[in-house]
């Protein structure tokens, strides 16, 4: 079930085609993707498996249905995927209990966001457990709604988080400019239709027409995402 606040949904009533901001959490507003990785490092070496370099690029930005199952299949490791699931989760809070790193530029764009009403979406492959967490660092308030991975039937990379966040906001998705820092989630805002800025954090991130690529969120502001969405006929 999605966590929503009582924000009024601005339209176009502005004269502007962007309906509705739609970021990823882990790499895109919260400098928090290599946490994951160390701790999934770490809780494999202590069931006696170390895990392959490349293997980060299969998991990032993943379910951790998807990324927990990737490793245990490629380790061997004997473990099941719930207990691995609650483990990792136990140990990541416990990695961001005192504090979670924002992202450059995330506290301006968020704030400025908020300044001009503008409905935004928390949307993240993380569990609710862990996004709850993060907001009492990134702010409750800031965000119309949160979409957590366990809150869908299917998260990304397939298209139903976007499409249930936009849903929710009374957005078109054309016309919702999403923020993703990995191609999962990349692929996802891209499937469900929205206009994507792409921050790579960890793998690569191919150019694409309509996918926008930029080095940081210091590049993105509301005037910049506004150009991204074209004018309504």
């Amino acid at each position: 079930m999605t966590s929503t606040v009582p924000v009024p949904v601005v339209h176009t009533a502005d004269g502007h085609a962007l309906q509705a901001v739609l970021l990823d959490m882990d790499g895109t507003l919260v400098d928090t993707e290599g946490f994951w990785w160390e701790i999934e490092e770490a809780v494999f070496r202590e069931l006696g498996h170390r895990l392959e370099e490349s293997w980060r690029d299969v998991v990032v930005g993943g379910p951790m249905s998807r990324s927990g199952a990737f490793l245990i299949e490629a380790t061997g490791a004997a473990i099941s995927l719930a207990e691995l699931s609650v483990l990792l989760n136990e140990r990541f809070e416990a990695r961001i209990a005192d504090q979670v790193p924002l992202m450059p530029g995330a506290e301006r764009l968020l704030s400025e966001l908020a300044r001009h009403n503008v409905p935004t979406a928390l949307v993240s492959a993380s569990h609710r457990r862990v996004i709850d967490r993060v907001l009492l660092t990134l702010g409750r308030d800031r965000f119309t709604m949160t979409v957590a991975g366990d809150e869908v039937a299917r998260t990304k990379p397939h298209p139903d988080p976007y499409l249930l966040a936009a849903g929710a906001l009374g957005a078109h998705p054309s016309r919702c400019a999403v923020i993703e820092d990995t191609a999962t989630g990349v692929a996802a805002a891209e499937a469900a239709g929205c206009r994507v800025v792409a921050i790579p954090s960890v793998g690569h991130i191919d150019a694409a027409p309509g996918r926008t690529i930029v080095r940081s969120l210091e590049e993105v502001d509301l005037p910049f995402l506004r150009s991204l969405i074209s004018p309504l006929n």
